[in-house]
């Protein structure tokens, strides 16, 4: 627990604030998932996420999308829900794309040849969000 609120309190307000709606966020993704399954649930968080102009990221969106991926990361192991990696690239694909960027959301598997270990992950403008999304190989392109 020490270093869990020792944790909390480095982060600054607004990321306390981004921490809770991001755990709030994975709750629901996580629920349709259950309800709706993967594709459906691919298309809602598509429709509520539409955004006229898309644009390339700019360094320091891209620095914002990278701390908010580790956010969701945060959230996903410690919030209501014990989110996987679909889960939070789900929400940070919206969450992206609501901003009027252009996230790529990625299904894969590590091929190292050991056990089969699929992922999902995402990208901006080609860079991948977290570090341990590298060495991971895209299935196809998302829909």
């Amino acid at each position: 627990m020490g270093r869990r609120l020792a944790g909390w309190r480095a982060l600054n307000w607004r990321e306390r604030g981004l921490l809770a709606l991001c755990a709030v966020g994975l709750t629901g993704i996580h629920a349709a998932l259950a309800l709706l399954g993967y594709r459906r649930t691919h298309r809602v968080v598509e429709a509520l996420s539409r955004h006229r102009a898309r644009h390339p990221a700019s360094a320091a969106e891209l620095a914002d999308a990278q701390r908010l991926a580790r956010l969701a990361a945060i959230a996903g192991r410690h919030g209501a829900v014990e989110a996987t990696c679909l889960r939070q690239s789900l929400l940070m694909h919206g969450w992206l794309r609501r901003r009027g960027l252009a996230p790529q959301l990625h299904l894969g598997i590590k091929p190292d040849g050991g056990p089969f270990q699929a992922h999902a992950w995402v990208e901006l403008d080609g860079q991948r969000l977290l570090p341990g999304d590298a060495g991971h190989l895209a299935f196809r392109d998302s829909p």
